[in-house]
């Protein structure tokens, strides 16, 4: 919930404001906050000198020069506190670090639930509204399968694959987070709404829009920037031609993140968007180990704040102690099964299983003369 303080903190309601302008969009406020330092030097601004920056046309540099007289953040922090919602600053140890290497990251984030560094190591699993019962099978399925491993799994709270992979998610007891492209003072569709408190209690549901912002279509695009952003990666299980599950992939790409598609029958028009993404490159997944192979060098590059530890491959976060042990003595030196049983302590039988164990969830390398590596 918002802090008490949170009302006498002028910078935050000076955020708040330039949020609640209409026309003021993601590209526009960073350019405005580029151009100018902070929301209050946006605020205080002349029309002439809003005008100067790129996409602030006449009527928009008014609209900013009266915010403050004609908005009342307040109001909006008193919502925030009705509904539990809390309000993450960029500059905020919680924000979501992967958002911040997206170009027009959200000022500021409105989110009910928590946030955790962990959730740094995140998949998107999106798709059709309108999905099959096979795709609705697969994306429950996949997501729990990420869930158990360790991801966050990431999605939009729409209907079909998206509520899909958020009860996977839940129902493995793995995070989960939703992103809408509305304000958090209403759920769409409203028949989710208990599916978003399920979320929020095994997450967060997050927005860049104020409190009562309506869905509109233009919003949902802008959403998948968000859902792409926070994560490794995006699957897209079941998707048509035109779906706006494809805009989701195509930020991904442009944010250099893996694209991930679940092939479908070849004369299911729900699975023509995700076959386009496989012949144009897309890694083609039939199991969570697609996906957890092709992310390996992704995740253990992946970092949370600096005081916190390296966040390691999601096959390594469900590890067993002596799983966990054997892997802590392996590294790119090839070592043999005698040398790994006089390092553990292990009973000989014991490393011979662990090592299967290991080789089997792509942690280690199994080369000539039975020599390991880890990957």
């Amino acid at each position: 919930m918002p802090d008490p303080d949170d009302a006498d903190d002028p910078a935050l309601l000076d955020l708040i404001c330039l949020a609640m302008i209409p026309g003021v969009g993601p590209l526009t406020s960073r350019a405005l906050l580029d151009h100018f330092g902070d929301a209050g030097a946006v605020l205080s601004a002349s029309v002439s000198d809003l005008k100067r920056v790129p996409g602030v046309g006449p009527k928009l540099a008014e609209k900013i020069a009266v915010a403050r007289r004609e908005l009342d953040p307040h109001v909006e922090l008193e919502r925030c506190r009705r509904l539990g919602v809390r309000l993450v600053r960029f500059d905020d140890p919680s924000y979501p670090e992967p958002l911040k290497t997206i170009p027009d990251p959200p000022a500021v984030l409105y989110v009910r639930g928590e946030l955790e560094p962990g959730d740094a190591l995140a998949i998107a699993l999106v798709g059709a509204r309108k999905a099959t019962p096979y795709g609705m099978r697969i994306a429950e399925r996949l997501a729990g399968s990420l869930a158990r491993v360790g991801l966050t799994v990431v999605s939009g709270l729409a209907r079909g694959i998206d509520a899909a992979a958020h009860r996977g998610a839940i129902r493995a007891g793995g995070r989960t987070i939703a992103v809408l492209g509305n304000g958090l003072c209403s759920i769409y569709p409203p028949e989710h709404a208990e599916l978003a408190a399920q979320v929020a209690s095994s997450g967060a549901v997050l927005s860049e829009h104020p409190m009562e912002q309506k869905p509109l279509a233009g919003l949902f695009p802008q959403r998948n920037r968000l859902i792409a952003g926070l994560c490794l990666g995006v699957v897209v299980v079941e998707a048509a031609p035109r779906s706006g599950s494809l805009s989701t992939a195509q930020h991904a790409m442009e944010q250099n993140r893996e694209v991930f598609a679940v092939p479908g029958p070849i004369d299911s028009l729900a699975s023509r968007g995700c076959h386009a993404l496989i012949r144009d490159g897309a890694r083609l997944v039939e199991t969570v180990d697609d996906i957890l192979e092709e992310l390996g060098p992704l995740a253990r590059a992946v970092r949370v704040e600096p005081e916190a530890p390296t966040i390691r491959h999601p096959a390594e976060l469900s590890l067993s102690d002596h799983e966990r042990s054997l892997l802590g003595h392996l590294d790119d030196l090839p070592r043999g099964v005698d040398e790994l049983i006089v390092r553990t302590g292990l009973a000989p039988s014991q490393v011979m299983a662990t090592l299967a164990v290991l080789e089997m969830r792509r942690l280690i390398r199994r080369g000539p003369g039975n020599m390991f590596t880890r990957i």
